[in-house]
């Protein structure tokens, strides 16, 4: 299980990173924000349908090809089918109704209804290939799985340097090798079409397994399989509008040209913050299988309470490297980008309460009351879409910002004092608050001496450094001897 968990983790984490380094070359490339509105706002749809179009069936098929190893195939092909039929007529309506879908979604795709229909087809093609991907997860090709998941990332990266690099070169120089089917204003219509040719290659790819099932559903445990797995759609729902309304209502709540600018900035600035959620998602893929291998340990509570601890000092951590050195990050995203590198501080803190949330969440699954993940996810969606539509007629992006932030506080806490009732753990409390205070100290530090001080930048960088290694100093000093670290302790005397 460790193993194919660090497969799965490194492949996830690395797919992540390579996806979050197009984020540079979409804001350098793109004529305005506006357009990387348009681009995160149909990415934010696409996920919240994949939830949709999928409705906990790839959880159902876990449950169901393993209560009935016998007939795996016969599952497989159920499964298969069901999504398959449910996909293709989501497509059929996607290609019936995209005029009055893209009105709907706003002036920005009036004129390319066909981002509409690709990406239709794209969200389909990925519900239905998350079911291959769960059989070779239950045939433990775990391999198999990240390789296939990695190429389709990194045609997809391939695909849009072409579109959006190479071939604006090409056109400056040499048109005519290209005007055949090269448009230079077509700009987020690429970004489209690269993901579309790089979720048909996986289709293809995953043809050989595809063709393992059995094709002939059973319906009598079709009807038992969508029994067990539609309830788990409203905890999928939540879970993912958590992450994706805030860019879903944007374009409604600040309407325009303008609304798609801000939103183009609200989303490159928030992929800029993503570097805590990296940290936030390796830390997960390794948590929760510790957790449970724990469970059973006399110690066990002991030791979710220094997991917590760690997470939350090395999430202080990067916490304040990003805040002292935004000014070099800033260089990542274009300038037309950086009025909004404001919101990256309450971004990262809303990562940081994700995470601790996610570190809470064990008591309800070590004693199997899940219901109130199901609770929890939709009192965040409740706070989410309030805030948004109390403050972003106001303040703009930044009132998506603090929803984010009001949503992932005001779930942990309330999953904190519920779990303290069910599942008490003594975190350690008094030395979570030590680093937070010092950490929110040297960021006011940090603040005053950039903003209000306006210290010349080598002073600027001299105190901060200064600052990031005695946070980092203070760690090793209290709670991480470095002849704790076995590797260290090699060449470390006492």
């Amino acid at each position: 299980m460790a193993k194919e968990t660090a497969i799965y983790g490194l492949s996830s984490i690395i797919g992540r990173f390579l996806n979050w380094c197009l984020v540079p070359m979409y804001t350098y490339v793109l004529a305005d924000a506006s357009e990387y509105g348009i681009v995160t706002n149909i990415y934010a749809w696409t996920a919240l349908l994949l939830v949709f179009l999928t409705y906990g069936m790839e959880t159902g098929f876990f449950r169901y090809v393993n209560k009935e190893a016998d007939r795996a195939a016969t599952v497989y092909g159920t499964t298969l089918f069901s999504i398959a039929s449910t996909s293709l007529l989501f497509i059929a309506l996607v290609f019936l109704f995209d005029s009055q879908i893209a009105s709907a979604m706003g002036t920005a795709y009036a004129s390319h209804t066909e981002f509409i229909t690709i990406m239709g087809v794209v969200v389909a093609i990925d519900a239905f290939t998350a079911i291959p991907f769960a059989y070779l997860r239950y045939q433990k090709k775990a391999v198999k799985f990240a390789v296939f998941k990695l190429l389709m990332i990194f045609i997809n990266i391939v695909l849009n340097i072409f579109f959006l690099v190479v071939c604006p070169k090409i056109w400056a120089s040499n048109p005519g090798l290209i005007d055949w089917f090269y448009v230079p204003d077509y700009g987020v219509g690429y970004i489209i079409i690269a993901n579309f040719i790089s979720t048909a290659a996986t289709l293809v790819m995953l043809l050989p397994s595809i063709m393992e099932a059995k094709f002939k559903p059973d319906f009598a445990l079709l009807k038992s399989m969508l029994k067990y797995s539609l309830p788990l759609l409203v905890l999928g729902i939540a879970g993912i509008m958590n992450q994706t309304v805030d860019k879903i209502l944007f374009p409604y709540l600040c309407e325009g040209e303008e609304g798609m600018r801000q939103l183009g900035i609200y989303g490159a600035c928030f992929k800029v913050a993503m570097v805590m959620m990296m940290f936030t998602q390796a830390f997960r893929y390794a948590y929760e299988p510790f957790v449970f291998a724990q469970h059973k340990d006399k110690n066990s509570k002991e030791a979710y309470a220094d997991a917590m601890k760690f997470f939350v000092i090395f999430s202080w951590l990067i916490f304040l490297g990003m805040n002292f050195f935004i000014d070099v990050l800033k260089l990542l995203i274009a300038p037309n980008y950086w009025e909004g590198l404001r919101i990256v501080p309450i971004i990262l803190a809303s990562y940081l309460f994700q995470g601790v949330y996610f570190n809470l969440s064990l008591w309800y699954k070590l004693i199997d009351k899940t219901k109130f993940g199901a609770y929890f996810s939709l009192l965040g969606v409740v706070i989410t879409i309030a805030l948004n539509v109390a403050l972003v007629p106001f303040i703009g992006y930044f009132g998506s910002a603090w929803a984010s932030f009001a949503c992932y506080f005001i779930i942990m806490l309330v999953s904190y004092f519920i779990g303290q009732k069910y599942f008490p753990i003594d975190y350690k409390l008094k030395q979570l608050a030590f680093y937070t205070v010092i950490a929110l100290a040297m960021f006011c530090v940090s603040s005053v001496a950039k903003y209000v001080l306006e210290i010349n930048t080598i002073a600027y960088y001299a105190l901060c450094t200064v600052m990031l290694a005695g946070f980092l100093a203070l760690i090793i000093k209290r709670d991480l001897p470095l002849r704790s670290i076995p590797v260290i302790n090699k060449f470390v005397k006492k």
